[in-house]
């Protein structure tokens, strides 16, 4: 008897993935072919790094060069791993990364094809540099036995070369030219990415390489114990800070970004020692803005009267900042403090921005925060200094609910009178006043780069509900004073960040993309100009294609402001800055979001923003 078997092509076996594919003769009594599983190549032996690693997503745009590991994205995706987002640029797929990675803990990961999807690339790639972001760059290449044959797209040493272009704003970047090097490249980029000081990594990987066979069936590596970092404090150094903490009686702490997995215990230290709390622009997001210590953001576009308390202060301790140019207006900040100054961070890397410093205390933020906090009561030296802060020293009631009058903020605002004025032109002013009031306490803020970035830090306190420790926090409901449970603080992300140092247009749109999948349960609002909008704007259709909880709040001058501004306080000629109206609610309709015009304080005030 013939035997006649069914013909499977080899795209209906990618398509079907992983599975055995089981095929039935035509006669009941001949026996059932199993076909052989599709090979596991390159492109799945990545995925199963990502899974490992907790990844959820990899943000990108598709390409011939980089196709063998979008198909094995598809059959991870299958399994409930990692899958791809599509971006309607790679830059936005670098931003998108961005903000996961920040908001999420994890590495995020991004990829594009050769050539121009490379070089797209890499802008976004260079403000995760600036950002301290840890991500896994990918990038395709021609196969490599073209390689100097002028090749369509060619990236290599021989062409356009990409892998040298991504040294200059990445903390690795390779080029993988055979199999056998591919494990133990992609482990040494992701370990790179996620050391401190944290940034991008660069792997470029040929097409022929990635579609071959993976020389293992699975990650011959557990990452996640390579990825391990050190929780030690210095303790002779902690000692010696206690010393200086108890000398002082006028201490300042200058909060930056590196301090947000330390919060609580760097509450409880300005209480133990009445210290009070001043953050950069990129820290202002980690402290309540009502917070009884606070005292407002210094640097770019900050407060006076954070400024005058730094100068004032007997001792200022800068704990998780870079010291950048932005969050010191020009490092002005640290000539003025100089040997008042105590450093604290996880890089010694930062520590070359403060060389006048009386110590510089080098480990991991939260481990040393909670030894200082630690060593204070061991010492038994701030008894006096409680006694006399009595009036922090019990829970403290605020409603979140609503504006509440008997709030006030502890630091000066400039034109303050701008932000309650609710009839006539509104004002950037009373805009940013109202956001935070109009969505709740959880809500993300996101600030692309130009005029909105002044307005964002200057105007824009974000509440996220902790004054004190959270477990004596107190909010007033319904007359009554509750424990609040639900108000925990992740320790993860801030409530406000903004692209300061690189100031990528458009860097905000992508960035809270990341940011909403990294955190689905928090509203994300991104304020953006109108200029970079219309440079960046097409990735808002990826935030409907994913029903994300994103706001896009537009502000529309029809011009690019800042230059504007620049123009204007250097004399310079004014040019070059004026934009066409757009009707953004059009724009963002045809997209399938829903879109609101905003002309007046009651508009933005009647926003029904659950709908």
């Amino acid at each position: 008897m013939s035997t006649s078997r069914r013909i499977i092509s080899e795209k209906t076996r990618t398509a079907l993935g992983k599975d055995t594919v089981t095929v039935q003769a035509k006669s009941s009594r001949e026996n059932i072919t199993q076909l052989p599983r599709p090979s596991y190549e390159l492109g799945d032996l990545l995925a199963s790094y990502l899974a490992q690693l907790g990844v959820e997503y990899v943000f990108g745009i598709p390409g011939g060069p980089i196709e063998p590991l979008y198909n094995a994205l598809a059959r991870s995706e299958r399994r409930g791993g990692p899958r791809a987002v599509v971006a309607r640029h790679e830059t936005g797929a670098a931003f998108m990364a961005d903000g996961y990675a920040r908001n999420s803990g994890k590495i995020g990961v991004c990829c594009a094809t050769a050539g121009p999807g490379s070089t797209n690339i890499m802008t976004g790639v260079a403000s995760a540099y600036d950002n301290h972001s840890p991500l896994l760059v990918i990038t395709g290449q021609t196969s490599i036995s073209n390689f100097g044959k002028g090749a369509t797209q060619e990236s290599g040493d021989t062409g356009i070369n990409t892998v040298a272009m991504f040294s200059h704003c990445t903390r690795y970047s390779s080029l993988i030219s055979h199999v056998d090097q591919f494990e133990q490249k992609l482990v040494s980029a992701i370990s790179a990415a996620t050391n401190v000081p944290y940034g991008p990594a660069h792997i470029s990987v040929p097409v022929d390489v990635l579609r071959c066979d993976s020389p293992v069936n699975e990650p011959s590596f557990d990452i996640t114990k390579l990825m391990w970092q050190s929780t030690i404090a210095d303790a002779e150094q902690v000692k010696e800070l206690c010393n200086q903490l108890i000398k002082y009686k006028n201490v300042v702490l200058l909060i930056g970004e590196g301090a947000e997995t330390a919060v609580s215990s760097l509450l409880k230290i300005a209480f133990m020692i009445d210290a009070k709390i001043v953050t950069t622009p990129h820290g202002k997001g980690l402290i309540n803005p009502y917070h009884p210590l606070y005292r407002g953001v210094v640097g770019f576009a900050g407060h006076e009267t954070a400024s005058k308390l730094i100068e004032e202060a007997d001792l200022v301790v800068a704990i998780g900042t870079p010291l950048q140019e932005f969050a010191t207006n020009g490092w002005s900040v640290v000539n003025d403090v100089g040997r008042r100054l105590i450093h604290i961070d996880e890089s010694e890397t930062y520590f070359t921005r403060s060389p006048m410093a009386r110590i510089h205390v080098k480990g991991n933020i939260r481990k040393t925060l909670e030894s200082i906090s630690d060593q204070l009561h061991i010492l038994e030296l701030v008894g006096d200094r409680q006694k006399s802060n009595k009036k922090y020293n019990k829970p403290i009631l605020i409603n979140t609910e609503s504006e509440n009058k008997s709030r006030q903020l502890n630091f000066a605002i400039d034109e303050e009178d701008k932000m309650f004025v609710r009839k006539g032109v509104l004002k950037p002013q009373r805009v940013m006043h109202l956001l935070p009031k109009i969505f709740p306490p959880e809500t993300k803020f996101l600030c692309d780069a130009g005029n909105c970035i002044a307005w964002t830090i200057h105007y824009l306190h974000p509440e996220d509900r902790r004054i004190r420790d959270r477990r004596d926090t107190l909010r007033s409901v319904a007359g009554q004073s509750n424990i609040i449970k639900d108000g925990r603080r992740e320790t993860r992300g801030s409530a406000f960040w903004t692209p300061l140092e690189c100031s990528s247009m458009g860097w905000s749109i992508g960035s809270s993309i990341g940011t909403s999948m990294a955190c689905p349960n928090n509203p994300v609002v991104t304020i953006v100009g109108d200029g970079a909008m219309l440079m960046c704007g097409g990735d808002v259709s990826v935030a409907v294609q994913e029903k994300l909880k994103v706001i896009f709040v537009i502000l529309n001058d029809s011009e690019y402001g800042m230059v504007k501004q620049g123009q204007k306080l250097a004399g310079a000629e004014r040019t070059a800055y004026k934009l066409p109206a757009t009707d953004f609610v059009k724009w963002g309709k045809s997209l399938g979001a829903a879109g609101y015009c905003i002309r007046s304080s009651k508009d933005l005030e009647d926003l029904d923003v659950a709908s």
